[in-house]
């Protein structure tokens, strides 16, 4: 069979509208970083030509892994764990270091000036490597000795990512693995004493923490900023105003917003810079702020249809490896949007995660396009479809 024949056969499963969705939301989240940057008002362009050119890139990421066969990409997946510490062991050596916190997160390439995040492809790197491991082991991963190796092998990329430090990708990290874990079949005999004691374990933490002087905190990993970013969700009237002024800009924008927003590129506070980092962690204060709750609404809308397509595709998938591979991308990207929105809107503590498709970040762009492509790759497993149908 020729190559142009297996070409025309994907062409008749490829899920259309999935594409459509992704590249709508990845086109709106130019128009949105456009706005948080003011090129509008002369600001530099730089940012808005840079997303521009992660979106570019990363449809085509999207459709190279849509039409290389998954289970072809999946033979490597030893060589995807081993690539995942390396580059994670590559930050601890020649991270650039970031003048807001002082931590390393991102790699020069070459010296060029661009970076990547490691951190960000530890994401699909995982899902890939535990979606194949999970289907080899099969029922095995419920032997305690397997289940602890396995565990092994997820701590060792997380722990990498805490020390760099990028605490909300290792939660992304270790939420996406257990996320696979348990659609792989592990037994609730694990899961409910692991619940039983993480979520007393979890109300302690959070008592001690508010404390003058915390035991917890002299003994856990976390740096100073990330608990500056805790406190004002767990105890306000404990810190300073100046540590929930973020957070209380963003609700403002959103609520200022109101039905239909002010109007795109017409946010005052986006637009007189009160809102920080409003191209990236913020981009939905700014969709609430200019579009209003029909536009923030419309977006979590598009975000839902995408989350549960790749959870249907998971649900059809013929072979272990791409019920996982689908549903560890349907979880993270679900993850990743309740965190980012929590963020902005107060419920959460504030971290730096993106608001997928829609947030400044080409590592991120890569890494989303790159698994809604695999999600897409698996689903041509399926019987013919039409094309722009919601489900088969």
């Amino acid at each position: 069979m020729d190559i142009l024949t297996i070409i025309k056969r994907k062409l008749v499963t490829f899920d259309y509208l999935m594409f459509i969705l992704v590249i709508g939301l990845s086109i709106f989240g130019i128009v949105m970083v456009g706005s948080a940057t003011r090129v509008h008002m002369g600001a530099s362009a730089a940012v808005f030509e840079n997303q521009q050119l992660f979106v570019f890139s990363g449809a085509i990421l999207l459709l190279l892994a849509a039409f290389i066969d998954y289970r072809f990409i999946a033979r490597f997946y030893v060589v995807a764990y081993i690539a995942n510490l390396a580059l994670l062991l590559v930050v601890q050596e020649f991270g650039t270091v970031m003048v807001t916190t002082g931590v390393m997160r991102a790699v020069d390439v070459l010296d060029t000036g661009f970076s990547i995040q490691p951190s960000e492809f530890a994401k699909i790197l995982m899902i890939l490597f535990l979606s194949v491991l999970i289907e080899r082991l099969g029922d095995k991963i419920n032997n305690p000795l397997y289940l602890a190796a396995i565990l092994a092998l997820i701590a060792l990329p997380v722990l990498l990512i805490v020390v760099m430090p990028s605490l909300s990708a290792a939660t992304v990290v270790l939420s996406v693995s257990l996320s696979i874990l348990f659609v792989g079949g592990l037994s609730f005999k694990y899961i409910i004493p692991t619940l039983v004691v993480m979520v007393p374990a979890s109300y302690l933490f959070i008592l001690d923490i508010t404390r003058e002087y915390s035991w917890l905190l002299e003994r856990t990993p976390l740096q100073e900023y990330q608990v500056n970013r805790i406190l004002p969700l767990i105890d306000p009237d404990s810190v300073s105003p100046e540590l929930m002024r973020q957070t209380m800009q963003s609700i403002r924008a959103i609520g200022s917003g109101q039905l239909s927003g002010q109007g795109l590129n017409e946010g005052t506070l986006n637009q007189l810079n009160y809102v920080a980092h409003s191209h990236n962690d913020f981009i939905f204060s700014v969709i609430g702020e200019e579009l209003g709750y029909i536009g923030a609404v419309s977006v979590l809308a598009v975000l839902f249809v995408v989350i549960i397509k790749c959870l249907y595709v998971s649900f059809r998938a013929q072979s272990m490896t791409g019920k996982l591979l689908a549903s560890g991308v349907g979880f993270m990207i679900a993850f990743q949007t309740f965190v980012n929105v929590g963020v902005a809107i107060g419920i959460l503590p504030n971290t730096g995660m993106v608001l997928p498709f829609i947030s400044y970040g080409g590592s991120s762009m890569w890494v989303n396009m790159a698994a809604i492509g695999l999600v897409i790759n698996v689903g041509m497993e399926q019987p013919k479809k039409q094309a722009f149908s919601l489900f088969d």
